[in-house]
């Protein structure tokens, strides 16, 4: 190969990362659009389609046509549509669904922020801040409607992630856990069906656990087994179970905020309990990881940041715990055990 073939072939990567861009919001209009529900009873025309979303059907048959060759949706004759087993899944309601999440990737509060990503290198603040004026968390505060698209995306990952989370580590071990911070209960009711003899609580603010009781993730057969208790980790974790855990939560916080939920958690966790942290746990050197690339999505969005092990580790000693064992699930998850010290 030639210097100048090399150099082309080791350019041709860097060119295609644009298409990540076009797909990623041609994916954000379609199920905005709501474009899988349409097709759940099989292939409709272009026509059909726009007529019953009202947009222009030559737009819609340019984006369906991009996101067809991407082998999400299938062109079965021209301009005319199908769902395929990607598409399927940004149909409403449906298992695995991810219509919500897809969704929220596309809301202003989370796409605009990459195109500060500069602004966030150069101070090390979370660009949609700058955007808003205001923290994340307030901001929904104040605008319900994007708080509910949040909740929702939140909502669709703890259903995929609930039942691998619940079975990767044996929770019952504990008798009684409480989800600090744990929004709508899906994640906790995942590990109270999965361990029949644990007792929880829901722990969150109580405008989340309004949400909570709406949703009624915990009700049922579960409600038995189950309570809400309004907390603000920040001022005070309530005692009153065995072991503490908390997804996705430390990972939003820089680590002076860390500290303060994770300092009031030490005092909350019995000696014979435990914390359980369910977050990415960053691999060293170039070894690919999802968490990697969120780890820059918490630069943007909240200031937070991912860790590896030892980070964690040291973080936790801080906060008077021991990092007894880290536990891998079958995804990128790990479950942090901490014990106190």
């Amino acid at each position: 190969m030639t210097p100048e073939a090399s150099s082309a072939a080791a350019l041709s990567p860097l060119l295609y990362v644009r298409d990540g861009l076009i797909v990623h919001q041609a994916l954000y209009a379609a199920a905005k659009l709501g474009v899988a529900d349409l097709l759940k009873d099989g292939p409709q025309a272009t026509t059909e389609l726009a007529a019953q979303l009202q947009v222009n059907e030559s737009a819609l048959h340019r984006v369906l046509r991009a996101l067809a060759s991407r082998g999400i949706f299938e062109e079965t004759s021209p301009r005319i549509f199908a769902n395929n087993a990607s598409s399927s899944y940004l149909r409403t309601g449906v298992p695995g669904s991810v219509r919500s999440v897809v969704i929220f990737w596309g809301t202003e509060t989370y796409y605009r922020p990459f195109g500060e990503i500069l602004y966030s290198i150069q101070t090390g603040q979370a660009a949609r801040s700058k955007l808003l004026g205001m923290d994340g968390w307030e901001y929904m505060q104040q605008n319900p409607e994007v708080a509910r698209i949040f909740d929702d995306a939140m909502t669709g990952l703890s259903a995929l992630a609930g039942p691998v989370i619940a079975s990767a580590y044996d929770f019952g071990n504990w008798d009684s856990i409480m989800d600090v911070g744990g929004g709508n209960g899906i994640l906790l009711a995942s590990i109270l069906q999965a361990h029949r003899r644990l007792r929880g609580v829901l722990a969150d603010l109580p405008h989340v656990l309004d949400r909570a009781r709406e949703h009624a993730f915990l009700g049922g057969a579960l409600e038995a087994r189950s309570a809400i208790q309004p907390c603000d980790f920040f001022h005070e974790v309530p005692t009153g179970c065995r072991a503490y855990v908390m997804k996705h939560v430390i990972h939003d916080w820089d680590d002076e905020h860390a500290h303060i939920i994770l300092a009031n958690c030490r005092r909350a966790v019995p000696a014979d309990g435990a914390l359980l942290l369910v977050e990415w746990a960053l691999p060293e050197g170039n070894l690919p990881s999802a968490g990697k690339l969120m780890d820059v999505v918490m630069l943007l969005m909240t200031g937070g940041r991912e860790r590896t092990v030892e980070e964690y580790r040291q973080l936790l000693a801080r906060a008077g715990f021991r990092l007894n064992r880290v536990v891998p699930s079958s995804t990128d998850l790990n479950i942090i055990e901490a014990l106190p010290d």
